[in-house]
């Protein structure tokens, strides 16, 4: 009689034609060890199945990638024979049920997936969504993920250099936890994933298994509802003092040349590392789970193979070279047990104490994963949500307006989060977070390595194509703000429900975006994570695709930053105000409106202003550069008085967009792409606007720096006028206010 029915089926997230398509490829009805490895190797999580073919229209290939995408990380050259390895994921389910577990082991997954490459991380950047922080559900989710990472990355000695937190209502039921890991290796020591050599022994190494983030893959491919408490034993518990011991460990025995292939068993645990390595190398694999070193009693080969238990590595070795791998773990004090061997053939066998319990083709697992083609609608909403009638607003004064969006969560200092990370330990860190786009040095080399994480989902909400762009400029724009120039990209697409079609539509508008931005910037992706299904009782989080972008400093201490440096420099704009408002922060915060189309961006003209910025900073002719982004001009010029030791800045701004009631507003808070703040000294302001005419970049000089005030007037007409300290210090405190509050103020917070 069969255990295979409805029900089951249910439990273990997969549909009826998925199940007809097992018993195809197995040519016989599956056990439940079975179904339970094709649930977590079919799940979206692990699969893509809904978003391969849309990840296939992306850019990956380039002059400077060393690894694509498919591996467990991608790589890119450095020169001088070194590779910067990085990649993005996410932990975002995790993270609503379990804030603190959710993001540690987020952040431990991403650190195992950045050495297994053979790659030495050196810094990690995170970019967080969470609801609005006047809720209590928002602030303990908030407090808990901040802990976690900074728990996790201080804990295990890896700094945490940068990164973006949003908060806006849209992420109320669902955060997002999406963490970047950055690395270096010499391009020699690359290891791939891959079980090859009939014969060759399979060991695994690190913490021992127990029960927890059983089906977390599963977990991951669905919709959060009412009864999501119950699925806490799905969230993983992470150890990064362990994790320490295998990173050294791992990197040792890489460099004894014993390895054949290793991976992370992060997502589906030893289901995916087996079944991938073996599809990778085109070879078999018998694991028998009674050698799996386990925490728990009366565990079942279902509860192994499903397990995602943290710190645990698959590795294939040399056959003869058992010993040396065996050696360098005991030095490091971890479990190294030798559990199977690669095979002939293509099939992943299970045994539990030398009895057959499981046989799949390795492929049917991971190639043969079902790949859909989901129907694709634009929202009947869409063309409604793009109209803007100021007209039925009332107008705020701009002095007003500027006062309450610094202190807004999304613009206000982050401080009170990164203070509670590690940034300087390993002393590669150059740029204190906040500053600028985070730069870490490449130790032995005059280099740097610049990366940002950006991605707005109001503007991917209004116009997904174009938001997918702007996430790609702006990441670049922050890069080259440094002077790096950006050379490869990981993406983040954080959507909902890829079964309804106007989502779908949603991420293969914004995916189209991106790849349209990397080819027009020069950007490949090498590698990245989707996370859908990102719902709350069918409430869809606003689409959010996050990139992070490297790029490359030829001198690492010669970086750039947003602060002004000495009084009398003039402050200049390179890009062209268009007075966009929509979907801005001004209208969002102080207005209650998300609204109008995404700020418009011209890719040509976006690459030339940072080929150009980047040219002068490596001439050394700027002193300061910054991002005009959330908040517009007005906020710009603020965060560039900030940490200068009190420098203010009078500055002067064209009027820009058309006459009426919020012309002022327009100019000052709208957030039109592909402009940078820079401060020159008097020497060099000629030379500054020959360049910049030379690439058809336009320049606007609106003031110079001095005083201890931001005077901001528009067309001549005066419009704020406050003292930096006083700015600087409510910007400075607005999260942490926030955080000292107990009580809910809206009726539907919960604790």
């Amino acid at each position: 009689m069969s255990v295979i029915d409805a029900a089951v089926l249910e439990r273990h997230g997969l549909k009826l034609d998925e199940y007809a398509r097992i018993l195809e490829l197995m040519g016989r009805e599956p056990n439940l060890l079975e179904l339970g490895l094709f649930s977590v190797m079919w799940s979206e999580h692990c699969s893509y199945k809904s978003s391969r073919v849309h990840l296939k229209t992306l850019p990956t290939t380039g002059p400077r990638v060393v690894q694509g995408p498919g591996e467990n990380a991608g790589a890119v050259d450095i020169g001088d024979g070194l590779c910067a390895v990085f990649k993005i994921e996410s932990h975002n389910h995790p993270s609503f049920i379990e804030p603190y577990q959710g993001a540690a082991t987020g952040v431990g997954g991403i650190i195992r997936d950045i050495f297994t490459m053979g790659a030495r991380p050196i810094g990690l950047l995170n970019a967080l969504r969470f609801g609005s922080l006047d809720t209590s559900l928002a602030r303990r989710i908030f407090e808990g993920v901040v802990a976690g990472v900074g728990g996790y990355g201080n804990s295990i000695g890896i700094p945490t250099i940068g990164g973006e937190i949003v908060f806006d209502a849209a992420y109320a039921g669902n955060p997002l936890v999406n963490v970047l890991c950055l690395g270096t290796a010499h391009r020699h020591d690359i290891i791939k994933g891959a079980a090859r050599g009939v014969g060759n022994p399979v060991f695994y190494v690190g913490a021992r298994t127990g029960r927890d983030g059983i089906h977390g893959a599963t977990m991951a491919s669905a919709e959060f509802d009412e009864s999501s408490a119950e699925k806490r034993p799905a969230v993983q518990v992470g150890d990064p003092f362990m994790e320490k011991l295998l990173m050294e460990a791992c990197l040792e025995v890489m460099q004894t040349g014993a390895l054949v292939g290793i991976q992370d068993m992060g997502a589906a645990g030893l289901s995916c590392a087996t079944s991938e390595m073996g599809s990778r190398g085109g070879h078999g694999m018998d694991v028998d789970v009674v050698h799996v070193p386990q925490r728990e009693t009366d565990m079942t080969p279902y509860d192994i193979m499903l397990s995602e238990s943290q710190e645990r590595m698959l590795m294939v070795v040399h056959r003869g070279r058992e010993a040396e791998v065996e050696a360098v773990f005991r030095k490091w004090d971890l479990h190294a047990v030798r559990v199977g061997v690669v095979t002939e053939g293509d099939r992943l066998r299970i045994f539990d104490h030398g009895t057959l319990v499981a046989d799949v083709p390795n492929r049917a697992l991971t190639d043969e994963a079902p790949v859909y083609h989901r129907p694709m609608q634009r929202p009947a909403w869409q063309n409604d949500v793009q109209q803007l009638d100021l007209s039925t607003l009332i107008p705020i004064t701009a002095a007003a307006a500027f006062d309450a969006l610094l202190t807004t969560p999304t613009i206000a200092s982050k401080r009170w989060a990164y203070q509670q990370y590690d940034h300087s330990v390993g002393t590669n860190t150059i740029a204190q977070p906040g500053l600028t786009a985070a730069v870490a040095r490449v130790k032995g080399t005059p280099v740097g390595l610049a990366v940002s994480v950006d991605g707005n989902g109001r503007y991917a909400y209004l116009n997904p194509h174009r938001g997918g762009m702007l996430a790609v400029a702006e990441a670049a724009r922050n890069v080259a703000c440094t002077g790096a120039t950006p050379i490869g990209a990981t993406n983040n697409l954080n959507f909902g429900n890829p079964e309804r079609p106007e989502i779908m539509w949603q991420f293969g508008e914004a995916v189209r975006g991106i790849g349209d931005a990397c080819r027009a910037l020069a950007v490949p992706i090498t590698g990245g994570n989707v996370s859908l299904y990102n719902e709350t009782e069918g409430q869809a989080i606003y689409p959010t695709p996050v990139l992070g972008v490297l790029g490359l400093l030829d001198e690492a201490d010669r970086v750039c930053t947003r602060t002004f440096k000495q009084v009398g420099d003039v402050v200049m704009v390179l890009g062209d105000n268009l007075a966009e408002l929509g979907g801005s922060e001004y209208l969002a915060q102080l207005h209650g409106m998300v609204r109008g189309d995404a700020p418009a961006l011209e890719l040509a003209r976006e690459r030339a202003l940072q080929q150009l910025v980047i040219a002068l900073i490596g001439e050394g002719r700027l002193q300061s550069a910054h991002d005009c982004a959330d908040g517009g001009i007005a906020v710009t010029l603020a965060e560039c008085t900030f940490d200068s030791g009190g420098i203010g800045v009078t500055a002067d701004v064209p009027a820009a967009g058309a006459p009426g009631p919020f012309q002022v507003a327009a100019t000052l808070f709208g957030e039109s792409a592909s402009r940078i703040v820079v401060s020159v000294t008097p020497e060099q302001v000629d030379a500054v606007r020959e360049a910049a005419l030379a690439s058809g970049v336009p320049l606007t000089t609106v003031g110079t720096t001095g005083g201890h005030a931001i005077t901001i007037a528009v067309a001549g007409q005066p419009h704020i006028h406050r003292d930096v300290a006083a700015a600087e210090s409510a910007w400075a405190t607005a999260i942490g206010d926030r955080m000292r509050r107990r009580t809910p103020t809206d009726a539907g917070a919960t604790e």
